[in-house]
């Protein structure tokens, strides 16, 4: 097969030389492939090598994608991703694609840690209490989203403000404040666990404002959606650009 050298030197990192069962049974198939995401979109996109695994691990958590996962968690762990990191990929997807979707996953994570004779469990990363999470979780909220988000809960619409109160101290301050991760990592696999589920566009846009308040900037999700496209595809990758650009446009940015 004639695979480029720029895929080949990623296959033999990533994946030890290893080119899988799809190089025999579909040889065509996995020669375009092959030489399209880890050859042609690798080269042009340039991410560093822990940001794009984190962020293709959350695309793959979004959109179900089970099977590829369990190629491309090894790939992640022999490119720089520790346990930690991937553990909190994982662990963060469940406030925003629920455990119904994202258990499968735990299992099959912990299996691949076993396997490379990780032991179980990895070591705790929250740093919150039962009495701190949500003013810690609020905290976060400000930090990323600004001070309109103080205890944003008390202004909510009639019947909604537990949901307000929940992202505080669940969603943020359950999952947020975790070690391994920082703000701006934790918003970037937010960003793709929303645009790759689909369906979520005014929570993408919020998020790829708060990416951006972050220090993502645009060329870097830009950056990093045009990496996913092999693993998502491309309606909902154009999408998640114009959802970009709307933040872009909201922030007053050019």
């Amino acid at each position: 097969m004639a695979i480029s050298d720029y895929a080949k030197n990623y296959v033999d990192k990533a994946f030890g030389g290893q080119w899988g069962e799809l190089a025999e049974t579909d040889p065509e198939f996995y020669e375009f492939f092959t030489n399209f995401a880890y050859g042609e979109v690798l080269d042009f996109c340039k991410l560093e090598g822990k940001t794009a695994h984190i962020s293709v691990l959350s695309v793959l958590l979004g959109c179900g994608g089970v099977d590829e996962f369990r190629v491309m968690l090894p790939a992640a762990l022999n490119c720089g991703v520790t346990p930690e990191e991937a553990r909190e990929v994982v662990y963060q997807a469940v406030a925003y694609l629920g455990i119904g979707r994202v258990l499968p996953f735990i299992s099959l994570m912990n299996g691949i840690f076993s396997s490379r004779g990780i032991n179980l469990p990895l070591g705790k990363q929250g740093t919150t209490t039962a009495d701190s999470r949500l003013s810690a979780g609020n905290g976060v909220q400000i930090d990323i989203f600004g001070e309109g988000m103080r205890e944003f809960w008390k202004g909510a619409p009639e019947g909604r403000a537990h949901i307000n109160y929940w992202l505080a101290d669940n969603c943020f301050g359950d999952y947020y404040t975790r070690g391994a991760l920082d703000n701006k990592q934790r918003e970037l696999i937010t960003f793709c666990y929303l645009y790759a589920q689909g369906g979520c566009e005014p929570q993408l846009i919020s998020h790829a404002m708060g990416n951006i308040k972050a220090g993502n900037s645009r060329e870097t999700l830009y950056a990093v959606v045009s990496l996913c496209i092999p693993y998502i595809g491309y309606p909902r990758s154009l999408n998640a650009l114009s959802a970009i650009d709307a933040a872009v446009k909201n922030l007053g940015q050019q």
